[in-house]
């Protein structure tokens, strides 16, 4: 296979480069029937090849290692009111131990520090209270840190788990604003990865949603080996960039995890000459940011634009992005910003399905110099 392209030396780019016009018929509102049924724009080489998803193990090579992102995402959309009858919504972007969670909130008038909200209509009615205590991460933070307290011992997980409502991206319009969602028994199953195993997401790694138990069965019998990171998708994922210079976007933070397991499989695919697969950008993002660090656990804001130099990853699977977004940005990063506005014209005219219940594509690294993955001990 050649190479798509040598890449360049950054220009400066601006956020007007990464848009591209978009019928709002291709924003896909359901999955496909079957996972693996999707569409997989093969976009390794200069001329693009359209292909279903279940091909995805003929294109890849035995001892080639592909690494998963495997949170699980949480109902985290709840729904109540303030002592005054006011309603209000909580997102829970994160629970930070104890009873204590972080949320982004939505009201016409924000409640006061100290005050108690009724969320699910209380404990008192079998729901629970949550308690202001300051805004995070700071006095001028963008979001809320709440103690949670149910009617008996309940985690803000258990809490969620029961009476919250899976966050559905934006752009999927049929939500309603109520929370009550006629095809919630479908997105609970279908917007979840089947390898999902810690929770704490509030989005799906959606890249990671076309594997199912045939193509994984089938990604074993043709030798790829399989690892797995965490890093929690937050709100943020969805936050638009507001400045035509990007470099004055501020990143949002999500907490990451490899486990020591997933460093030693990537270790064996570096000594057998095999291919670093990242299933999504939630994945490639956890991996450059130990790849930078270090640090095999915390909290990341990496923001990948073009000219950033790769260490970890050499092939990507991902869905199709937002116009103006990040994602679209890292993408054009990984695979060269030319080939990847190509790509997305080709989408487009072939009508491919795009965002979180969308189609797929496979990319490959630009070329440029040999990854190197951190030495234990380095910084």
């Amino acid at each position: 296979m050649t190479d798509v392209s040598l890449a360049p030396a950054a220009r400066p780019y601006t956020l007007s480069d990464f848009d591209f016009d978009l019928p709002e018929a291709l924003i896909a509102q359901h999955p496909t029937p079957e996972r693996s049924a999707s569409r997989l724009l093969d976009g390794r080489e200069s001329q693009p090849a359209d292909r279903i998803f279940r091909d995805l193990p003929g294109l890849l090579q035995p001892g080639d290692l592909l690494v998963f992102n495997d949170t699980q995402v949480i109902k985290a959309r709840v729904f109540g009111e303030k002592a005054s009858g006011g309603k209000l919504e909580l997102l829970i972007e994160r629970v930070l131990g104890g009873q204590e969670v972080v949320a982004h909130m939505k009201v016409s008038k924000k409640p006061a520090i100290g005050s108690t909200v009724l969320m699910a209509g209380g404990r008192t009615r079998g729901g629970f209270d949550a308690t202001l205590l300051s805004r995070w991460p700071d006095a001028d933070g963008p979001l809320f840190r709440f103690r949670l307290q149910g009617p008996g011992s309940e985690t803000p997980y258990d809490l969620m788990e029961r009476h919250g409502h899976l966050p559905l991206p934006p752009y999927i319009e049929r939500q309603q604003s109520t929370g009550e969602d006629p095809d919630a028994a479908e997105d609970a199953e279908r917007y979840q990865t089947v390898f999902a195993a810690k929770p704490g997401a509030v989005a799906a790694p959606t890249a990671a949603l076309h594997f199912d138990e045939a193509v994984l069965a089938a990604l074993a019998a043709r030798g790829v080996e399989r690892a797995s990171v965490t890093l929690h998708v937050g709100a943020g994922t969805f936050q638009p960039v507001k400045t035509e210079n990007i470099a004055e976007h501020q990143m949002h933070s999500e907490w990451y995890q490899i486990p020591p397991e997933t460093l030693a499989a990537l270790e064996r695919c570096r000594q057998r000459g095999g291919r670093v697969v990242a299933v999504g950008t939630t994945t490639i993002r956890t991996l450059e940011s130990w790849a930078q660090t270090g640090k095999t656990t915390g909290d990341t804001n990496i923001f990948i634009t073009p000219g950033f130099r790769f260490a970890v990853a050499d092939l990507l699977i991902t869905n199709f992005h937002l116009p103006k977004s990040t994602l679209m940005m890292l993408v054009s990063a990984f695979a060269g910003y030319a080939h990847i506005m190509g790509l997305y014209r080709h989408a487009v005219q072939q009508r491919y399905r795009f965002f979180s219940y969308g189609d797929s594509m496979l990319l490959a690294r630009a070329r440029q110099a040999a990854p190197t993955l951190p030495t234990e001990g380095s910084p």
